[in-house]
């Protein structure tokens, strides 16, 4: 059985990065919906985010979308994370939301365009050096949306030239994600559609270059672990976009559709050792919360991946090993379940009371009276949302 003591003490190394974009106004296609006491600039996000640590003791890094989080000044909002004990976590750059990326960003037929979208994409490299940012999560809504409309094979071509561009420029300690998307806004042929061609081009790459796995970016029953068991077996799994999806890319709180298909994912994680900070894997939520609100569904979905990884902790892997060696297809699985329906909440209050964190931070948020507060205080201005 798995030590207690070292079931702990991962959980409590866990790390889980929130970003900024999840902190402001989000909706559908036809509403965006305004909340009160959303943040009105990125400085503000941070302070949510710093409540969403307080409260969770594993979030300490957030993500930051370029432009809707530009300032004039990188190093001093890396600062003000600094002066809240967080820190700047992956710059993803956005290349999606100009009229002149109608057609694709990097994959565009028109060279300038590239050139725009390239400049764009390095002006982000360099807002990494400015903050201390190690990771550029890089995502292309890049696509076509009928037969003919234009060359598979060049657009794949200019993707990697600029894919290229943007590698030789990273520094030594920074790397690049390459996340994929099989559908939307494309709705004929995505230009990064799915884990092998994000795999490829990254091999082209080289070593700082890996794969993104986003949750949402499935077709249904797509076996989500074994793309990761690949890429690790492959030393090519970068990270994760945490979230869930019933139809499509929903952005939903990680853990809420299929929390059973989370538990699968962080036991080929543990399996594989890449847990521990040296595996250079990279756990972030990538959410949209369109009618809960903002803290506290950020906190029940740090909350979630912790439950999920707690129990893939609890997997005795020994007796898990010696049943699929022995081809016991019932016993194999009756020693995952075991686990998994494990209630890990008792031990996880445990873990965070010795970590000096509220046992039940859900609770403890709404007991603080903070959202009221937020409320309140964050009076006139523009708030974040899609876009701002």
């Amino acid at each position: 059985m798995p030590d207690e003591n070292a079931v702990k003490a991962a959980l409590k190394d866990q790390r889980i990065e929130t970003p900024s974009w999840a902190y402001g106004n989000s909706g559908t296609r036809f509403k965006v919906f305004p909340q009160p006491g959303v943040p009105r600039n990125p400085y503000e996000k941070l302070e949510d985010a710093a409540r969403v640590h307080a409260h969770t003791g594993v979030a300490p890094s957030v993500a930051l979308h370029i432009p809707w989080d530009r300032v004039d000044d990188y190093a001093a909002l890396a600062d003000h994370a600094t002066e809240l004990g967080l820190r700047v976590g992956a710059i993803n750059p956005n290349v999606f939301q100009d009229d002149d990326y109608m057609l694709g960003s990097v994959c565009n037929p028109d060279p300038a365009v590239r050139e725009k979208a390239v400049a764009q994409i390095l002006d982000c490299v360099d807002i990494m050096d400015r903050t201390g940012s190690e990771i550029l999560s890089l995502w292309f809504a890049d696509g076509t949306n009928y037969p003919g409309q234009d060359s598979l094979a060049a657009r794949q071509e200019r993707l990697s030239e600029a894919l290229d561009t943007i590698y030789r420029r990273l520094g030594e300690h920074q790397r690049m994600l390459l996340e994929y998307k099989f559908f939307e806004p494309a709705f004929y042929a995505t230009d990064v559609p799915d884990w092998g061609t994000s795999f490829a081009h990254c091999t082209d790459l080289g070593p700082r270059a890996r794969v993104l796995v986003d949750t949402g970016h499935h077709a249904p029953g797509t076996n989500i672990e074994f793309i990761v068991a690949t890429l690790l077996r492959r030393s090519k799994l970068g990270g994760f976009h945490f979230n869930s999806r019933f139809y499509a890319d929903d952005d939903l709180m990680v853990g809420a559709a299929d929390p059973f298909q989370l538990f699968r994912i962080m036991h080929e994680i543990v399996r594989a050792g890449a847990l521990e900070h040296g595996a250079g894997i990279a756990f972030m939520l990538d959410q949209c919360h369109n009618i809960e609100p903002k803290i506290p569904a950020m906190i029940r979905s740090v909350l979630n991946v912790q439950e999920a990884t707690a129990k893939a902790l609890l997997v005795d892997d020994e007796a898990l090993t010696a049943a699929q060696r022995a081809g016991d297809v019932l016993g194999a699985n009756e020693v995952l379940m075991d686990a998994y329906n494990c209630d890990v909440r008792p031990l996880l209050r445990e873990v965070r009371r010795e970590m000096g964190v509220e046992p039940d931070p859900s609770a403890a948020y709404r007991a603080s009276g903070h959202q009221e507060k937020l409320a309140a205080e964050r009076q006139g201005g523009q708030q974040a949302g899609w876009g701002a």
